[in-house]
């Protein structure tokens, strides 16, 4: 008897309910990584070189794993192994007090493992998703996927916050273990139930024809992929690498007092609902309208630091919520405009190529925050704006190129 394949729209949601879960994990681990460094004796450099190194582990290595996903075809193996590094990776952190004079770097290991699970699993879990959105509308697709994931990043927060005013910050860490698990079997299920994604392509587009096949390094650096696609990979990765990381905000907020480590959380979970949100609504104008909405970006980064990194709270959380309707943009439409660019083939080792990009200037733009923010924040203020003048040209020249390319087309 044959099986019915699920409807595109409940695999989307599928899809969001396992990020949904693994999001309760990291996001929640994420949330407090400030305040978790600094209890194991980091100083703020440490802070941004771990958290920007995190940030660069999880993109940068997607260079190796979208080739490998595109070359094996095991999207699913890749996915499955990237979400159970998380999983495991988390929860080990409560074990890092323990540890004496190595606890910090053990937590610092378990943070970049945590991460180098999100390079793994991200250029194949993209590849699959932008299959089956592309039924639904690119823009609509991973703007759902993103909410629901949202809908995890916020929860997970709320549960760490809990967790710590009831017991102590390591407690819950351990506690992330649950929605961890959860992810876990949700994710086999899918699998089972969806083992070709790819199937969904024939409600809106005909197959497309095999890419050449190059050597490794060659695809691994992009060999093949459009100016366009590399232009706006560089616009979008000065966006990334210029946003603070939250490590730096959460630290800022605790070391000059003013909230105590278990209100960070708080803060984080409604940045996470304002992530959620901006990915529906981005989402769903890019779907009407196109990436020009994509330059809101630029200019949301360029405010974060001169707001949330300041002395009254009510202007650092005002900067809270710009750094989340960034992050939300940066990790739901910006990604399906490279899904637009690129041809299914391709598209994981793109994914990884443009996430590449991204890591190399997410490690240089945390460590270049977590120094500046020691020596000057006037001086980090003005350079982030800099970099957003830089990448808002260059979204512009973009879209420019690519609007004259479909009309010659």
């Amino acid at each position: 008897m044959a099986v019915t394949r699920p409807s595109a729209w409940r695999v989307v949601w599928w899809f969001g309910f396992v990020s949904l879960f693994a999001d309760m994990v990291y996001e929640g681990a994420r949330s407090v990584y400030g305040p978790l460094l600094a209890a194991l004796g980091a100083s703020a450099v440490v802070v941004g070189l771990v958290t920007g190194a995190g940030e660069a582990v999880a993109l940068v290595l997607r260079l190796a794993f979208g080739p490998i996903a595109d070359r094996t075809g095991r999207y699913w193996s890749l996915t499955i192994l990237g979400y159970g590094l998380t999983a495991v990776c988390v929860p080990l952190l409560a074990l890092a007090p323990r540890l004496g004079v190595a606890g910090l770097a053990f937590g610092a290991t378990m943070i970049l493992l945590e991460r180098l699970g999100k390079a793994i699993r991200s250029p194949s879990k993209s590849a699959l998703l932008a299959h089956v959105a592309s039924a639904v509308g690119r823009g609509r697709g991973f703007g759902v996927h993103k909410a629901l994931d949202q809908v995890g990043a916020f929860a997970g927060p709320l549960l760490v916050a809990g967790v710590v005013a009831l017991s102590s910050l390591w407690t819950g860490m351990a506690v992330l273990a649950v929605p961890g698990a959860i992810a876990m079997v949700l994710l086999f299920t899918l699998r089972a139930r969806v083992p070709d994604p790819a199937a969904y392509d024939d409600a809106v587009e005909a197959p497309s024809v095999p890419a050449e096949r190059r050597g490794w390094w060659a695809e691994a650096v992009g060999a093949g992929l459009s100016g366009d696609f590399f232009r706006y990979a560089v616009a979008a990765s000065l966006t990334t690498g210029a946003l603070v990381t939250f490590g730096i905000i959460g630290y800022h907020l605790t070391v000059e007092g003013l909230l105590p480590v278990a209100a960070v959380p708080v803060v984080y979970a409604a940045a996470m609902a304002v992530e959620a949100v901006a990915a529906l609504v981005v989402g769903s104008v890019y779907d009407r309208t196109g990436p020009r909405v994509l330059l809101v970006v630029p200019v949301l980064v360029a405010i974060v630091p001169a707001l949330a990194l300041g002395s009254a709270l009510v202007a650092v959380l005002a900067g809270v919520a710009a750094w989340g309707f960034a992050q939300g943009v940066q990790d739901s439409t910006i990604k399906a405009v490279v899904a637009d660019l690129v041809e299914a083939p391709r598209r994981a080792t793109a994914y990884g190529v443009f996430a590449g990009i991204q890591g190399l200037l997410a490690i240089v733009g945390g460590v270049g925050a977590g120094w500046l923010y020691e020596k000057s924040l006037v001086a980090l203020v003005v350079v982030v704006a800099l970099t957003q003048v830089v990448a808002l040209a260059l979204l512009v020249d973009t879209f420019r190129r690519s609007a004259r390319l479909r009309r010659a087309g």
